[in-house]
């Protein structure tokens, strides 16, 4: 897909995200709407080797959303590729919708890893890459982490992992648009530089603009020729695309309400315009 589609991709996925929060009555707006051009890239931009019409497809490439609950993004761009209907995205939260606020990987195809519990998308992703290894595929695992989940124990003992085995085919992505549920990251727990702390342990560390989709896709590049665990740190504003939402940690998750809907809608696509 050329720059200009994944553009307006994004947009689509902007707007999936908004109505199927508003709809629900509830949700995580903030961490969906940075992490956009990143899915986008990931499922259009020639990254992920995946086929809608088999989704359990031995050889694919897979996809840990270990921040579980910007769900609306990923199911936004599951259902734009073709793994079922866009109409299910009406149903978010629903009781007995497949589409529930956390991934469930049982009842989403395309989705590879039920996920919510802060910290434990990345061990998940190396017992996938380590798998995939000893059947002798050569499919990759990407990851997409939360900065503030960064202040999880459980992700060190996963970059530990990973570098020890050499984890080549694994990926992660690091949304770091340094807003989380209570506040700024710095104001939380601040968590150093952790650009340094995985050069440290041995990965190959990548930086650039989350949003930037040429930036993007030769992240994703450099990441794929990298002979170590490589990650990616997004830098990402929380909220992205609504000025009112940008930033700021009250719209970690929050529904917008009718008028903030329609606010929204508005400038999004005024902006792509």
């Amino acid at each position: 897909m050329e720059e200009l589609e994944l553009k307006k991709l994004c947009r689509q996925m902007r707007e999936d995200i908004l109505r199927m929060i508003h709809a629900a009555g509830s949700g995580h707006p903030g961490g969906s709407l940075s992490e956009v051009e990143i899915l986008a890239t990931l499922y259009f931009g020639g990254v992920m080797r995946v086929d809608p019409n088999s989704p359990e497809w031995e050889a694919r490439d897979r996809l840990i959303l270990s921040k579980g609950h910007s769900a609306p993004a990923l199911y936004s761009v599951l259902a734009r590729k073709g793994f079922f209907p866009l109409s299910w995205l009406d149903s978010l939260r629903r009781l007995g919708s497949p589409l529930q606020g956390h991934p469930h990987a049982v009842r989403v195809p395309g989705c590879d890893c039920s996920s919510g519990s802060l910290g434990q998308g990345l061990s998940v992703s190396n017992g996938l890459a380590m798998a995939l290894r000893r059947r002798g595929l050569d499919s990759r695992v990407y990851c997409i982490l939360g900065d503030g989940e960064l202040q999880e124990g459980q992700v060190w003992e996963a970059v530990m992992t990973a570098a020890h085995y050499q984890l080549n085919n694994v990926c992660a992505i690091v949304d770091y648009n340094g807003v989380q549920l209570d506040g700024r990251l710095e104001e939380v727990m601040g968590i150093g530089c952790p650009e340094e702390a995985f050069a440290a342990f041995g990965w190959h560390v990548i930086s650039c603009d989350g949003h930037d989709l040429a930036a993007l896709g030769r992240a994703f590049d450099e990441a794929c020729a990298n002979v170590a665990p490589s990650v990616i740190f997004a830098r990402t504003i929380k909220g992205k695309g609504v000025s009112f939402m940008e930033d700021r940690a009250e719209w970690h998750g929050k529904a917008p309400n009718d008028a903030q809907l329609a606010a929204a809608l508005d400038e999004i696509r005024r902006e792509v315009c």
